[in-house]
Order: C-alpha cells, then sequence, then structure tokens
C-alpha cells in the first residue's frame, strides 16, 4: 500500500528543470514583447529599440518559449520612463566628482496561464562614472551595462519563482 500512494504521489507532481532558473509552466508556449516606448524627457537614440531587442534575446536565450508577433502566452510591454545623469560626490572646488548615469524601465508583464505572476513595475539601474569622462563617451560605454542589468531583473520577476 505505501508503494502505490508513493507512484500516485509522485506521478502528482510537476517537476521543472532549467539550467536558467527559469520556472515556466508547460501550458505556456508562446511569448510576445511589444516595441518599447521612449516616455523620457532625453534618450539616446535607439535604446527603445536596443531595450525591446535585448528583452527578446534573453527570452529566447533562456527559454523554449516561441516568440509570436501577435500577443504570447505571455507578453512584455513597457517604456523607458527615466535616462539621466546626475552628480553624486562634490569635489573641494565644487564640482562634481562622480556622476551616476540611471536608466528605468517600467514593464507590463501579463501572464495568461498564471496570472498571479502578472506585474507592473518599474526597474532602474545605475552606474558611476568619474565627471572627467565627457558624456558621450561615458553614455555609449555604460548604458549596455545598465539596459543588461535592467534585462535581467525583467525576466527574474516574470521566469524565476522563488
Amino acid at each position: 500500500m505505501p508503494v502505490i500512494f508513493l507512484i500516485f504521489t509522485v506521478a502528482a507532481c510537476k517537476i521543472t528543470y532549467s539550467f536558467s532558473g527559469a520556472s515556466i509552466s508547460p501550458q505556456i508556449r508562446t511569448l510576445s514583447v511589444q516595441s518599447f516606448f521612449n516616455r523620457a524627457a532625453l534618450m539616446l537614440s535607439g535604446l527603445d529599440q536596443y531595450v525591446t531587442d535585448a528583452l527578446i534575446d534573453k527570452c529566447k536565450a533562456q527559454t523554449s518559449l516561441r516568440i509570436v508577433s501577435e500577443l504570447g502566452d505571455v507578453d512584455f510591454e513597457g517604456e523607458i520612463t527615466d535616462y539621466k545623469t546626475q552628480p553624486v560626490t562634490i569635489a573641494a572646488n565644487d564640482f562634481a566628482a562622480v556622476n551616476r548615469f540611471t536608466i528605468t524601465v517600467r514593464v507590463k508583464f501579463t501572464n495568461t496561464v498564471e496570472p498571479q505572476y502578472s506585474y507592473d513595475q518599474s526597474f532602474s539601474s545605475y552606474i558611476d562614472y568619474e565627471s572627467s569622462e565627457d558624456w558621450p563617451s561615458a553614455e555609449q560605454r555604460l548604458y549596455p551595462d545598465i539596459i543588461k542589468v535592467i534585462i535581467e531583473e525583467i525576466f527574474n520577476k516574470a521566469f524565476v519563482n522563488w
């Protein structure tokens, strides 16, 4: 009798394995990513498309979901809401010694299969840089790293249900 109980118990369990840490219901088969829009006052040209593409690439690399152009079982949409650089520390000569470059992205994630995992949230990341570095050089060097962190947080919030 205990063996039969054990067999039924194991058969009823849902086990999901993933090297990425993602835990995706087997009922979820498709994913869509709507184009992100710029709502920030200032922004690097093309950053909205860069964010959209980075999220698609992350999902392709970390899941086996089929990317579709119509609404998928799970869907991402969003906007860049803040893009700024500001002084963080002031040197003895009253000039900025260190500046902070910050990007904020608001994401609406809809999971039609497991709606409890849907969310509407802002994700923000920053990197500090020396004020002696000119802004265009700092911007070009730093924005990919900031977006990488934000995309990781967006993905984890959607699929890594710890």
